[in-house]
């Protein structure tokens, strides 16, 4: 097969993405190497184009709980220094769902996730948490950070209490400022985009499986531009963790 038709074959599989990505995935699923003004002019010439749709997300501010530790610019240099954690919503068929995501802004990990399909569940971010706090025993001795936004949730004494015993120190975004976690806000935006471009999510039948599937293939599975094209697990095992 040649290389037109091998970038056809995986655009059908996930078209949400262009060369770029698509490249990276050939390479870590193939072994096939191309460059990058080379896979442009084949997506060209094949009419290859990203079909990623963009989800706005807005939140009302709220009083800030916490600071805003990401502003001191501080330096992740290891997993688990800091952890992001936010929640997006969607429709499939038209059933409503909530997925709170944790992840490791160091090489953007999803480490805990939870979902729920009741408008305003609390569980999913205190079912997260725990995944959460879970993970945090991997890395005895680090000082962790974890942001979010200024939800009621986030905010609230039993998200909170228990995380001084884990050695966690919160933050948070300023008031009606996603801005201030601008790594989440992206990945919501093309989790959804692949849920339904790539991983075809149309019927309620399984969705919980289906989130799971598509956070091994997220960790293990996906390259990551910031990442210089390893995925999160490629990039974690590089500096050997």
């Amino acid at each position: 097969m040649d290389t037109i038709e091998l970038l056809k074959e995986w655009h059908k599989k996930y078209p949400s993405h262009g060369y770029r990505w698509l490249r990276a995935k050939l390479l870590l699923d193939t072994g096939l190497f191309m460059s990058e003004s080379y896979a442009y002019k084949c997506c060209r010439l094949a009419g290859i184009k990203s079909v990623s749709k963009h989800y706005k997300y807005k939140k009302p501010g709220e009083s800030r709980t916490y600071p805003n530790l990401l502003l001191a610019g501080i330096n992740i240099d290891g997993p688990s220094q800091c952890i992001v954690s936010d929640m997006t919503a969607f429709y499939v068929k038209n059933t409503y769902y909530e997925l709170t995501i944790y992840m490791d802004l160091w090489n953007n990990e999803i480490v805990a996730h939870a979902l729920s399909s009741r408008r305003g569940d609390r569980m999913t971010y205190i079912n997260g948490l725990h995944d959460y706090l879970e993970f945090t025993k991997k890395f005895p001795g680090v000082k962790h950070i974890l942001h979010s936004d200024q939800g009621s949730v986030y905010a609230s004494k039993d998200f909170n209490q228990l995380l001084p015993a884990y050695n966690i120190t919160r933050s948070m975004s300023r008031a009606g400022t996603p801005t201030d976690n601008a790594a989440m806000e992206s990945i919501n935006g093309w989790m959804k985009a692949e849920l339904f471009s790539d991983f075809h999510i149309t019927s309620t039948e399984g969705v919980a499986g289906q989130i799971d599937e598509y956070v091994k293939f997220f960790n293990e599975e996906r390259p990551a531009y910031a990442l210089e094209y390893l995925t999160p697990k490629q990039y974690r095992e590089k500096y050997g963790f």
